[in-house]
């Protein structure tokens, strides 16, 4: 799933190019991370994303192997919807190609490794779906985090933990309690299940999402196009009105907390959601040779113009020059309140500046 607009990081985050692909590393951006690990243990791997963001995932796609290509399909989302329309619309395209198999869930946005480690989960996630399960993964909390869902979990059998219940982000003394319990972890919005046992609980469960998917048929070759070697599927007669019919809802209340027969994989590998600059600032190389210091500590800035700070401590200063075709803007902020960046666009929406998110 490669759709979102990251906006707890803004203004280098926009709707136009969300978190997922700003760099992660030297030389891959978050998005391209997460392509790696889903070709790493599946022969097939379908994107969805929006139409904004479809030139950034062929760019990114574009730089793996021709056979990794191949492997490859985008499938472009008409409207943003949440995740519930995203994986029903993955369904019913794997229904219609004739791939009766199981499927796994991930998000584009978060750094994961080491890779080994995420290959071994994942193929234990699979082995437990064959008896009609979802399967979840679960991060163990390590701080009373109030930005993310749990899991609740009763007891496990090989690392696999029957899940009692799934809750919804917590205030700081609920967080504080479910980390003292040991019985809670975060919910890593990553899933895996088998794609038969999947489509009848959106029949069950979902109905006013995946009746509209149900309906499509099957894409035809001219429904097709080809960027830098990527399969786009852009043209898919029907589907722009399935995502207009569906309802507006994540997976998690769609399907997963009504689920009977869940089960969670406790991550074996590290996890992180980079959801705010602090956050993003320890794993990025601020190399911009057109940033001068002076008498500074603790201060932190990524700028598309020269940029020149002296004489203050523990800010962090983004600056885009609305050449990405957005408006110039900027963020200051003390180190350590990046929180607030969140707050700040909510603030933007309501005052009608759309144009800069």
């Amino acid at each position: 799933m490669a759709g979102g607009s990251g906006t707890r990081l803004w203004p280098a985050s926009t709707s136009s190019f969300p978190k997922q692909f700003l760099p992660a590393s030297d030389k891959m951006s978050f998005f391209s991370l997460a392509l790696e690990r889903a070709l790493n243990i599946s022969e097939k791997v379908i994107v969805i994303a929006g139409s904004f963001h479809i030139p950034h995932v062929v760019s990114d796609a574009s730089k793996f192997s021709v056979s990794d290509k191949k492997r490859i399909t985008v499938i472009e989302e008409p409207l943003a919807k949440n995740t519930a329309p995203a994986i029903a619309c993955a369904l019913a395209y794997t229904f219609f190609s004739g791939q009766k198999s199981n499927m796994i869930v991930l998000t584009s946005d978060h750094i994961i490794k080491p890779v080994n480690k995420f290959k071994s989960d994942a193929k234990l996630a699979l082995s437990a779906v064959s008896d009609n399960r979802l399967v979840v993964f679960g991060i163990k909390p390590f701080r009373p985090e109030t930005g993310y869902g749990y899991i609740e979990i009763k007891n496990n059998k090989k690392n696999i933990f029957n899940v009692a219940a799934f809750h919804e982000k917590p205030d700081s003394q609920t967080a504080k309690n479910y980390l003292k319990k040991g019985n809670y972890f975060w919910n890593s919005g990553m899933f895996a299940f088998n794609i038969d046992f999947m489509i009848e609980q959106y029949k069950s469960l979902s109905s006013n999402v995946y009746q509209y998917f149900e309906n499509l048929k099957k894409p035809g070759k001219s429904d097709y196009q080809t960027s830098k070697n990527i399969k786009i599927l852009n043209s898919w007669k029907g589907l722009k009105t399935a995502y207009n019919k569906s309802e507006k809802i994540s997976f998690d209340y769609a399907i997963a907390e009504k689920c009977k027969n869940v089960k969670m994989i406790r991550a074996s590998f590290d996890w992180l959601d980079i959801g705010n600059w602090e956050e993003y600032i320890k794993i990025t190389q601020n190399k911009n040779s057109r940033v001068f210091y002076s008498d500074n500590e603790k201060c932190f800035v990524d700028s598309d113009i020269p940029v020149a700070i002296a004489g203050v401590d523990d800010l962090i200063v983004v600056i885009r020059n609305g050449k990405n075709g957005k408006p110039p803007c900027a963020l200051i902020t003390k180190n350590g309140q990046t929180h607030k960046v969140r707050d700040i666009v909510e603030k933007m929406k309501i005052s009608g500046f759309d144009e800069l998110l």
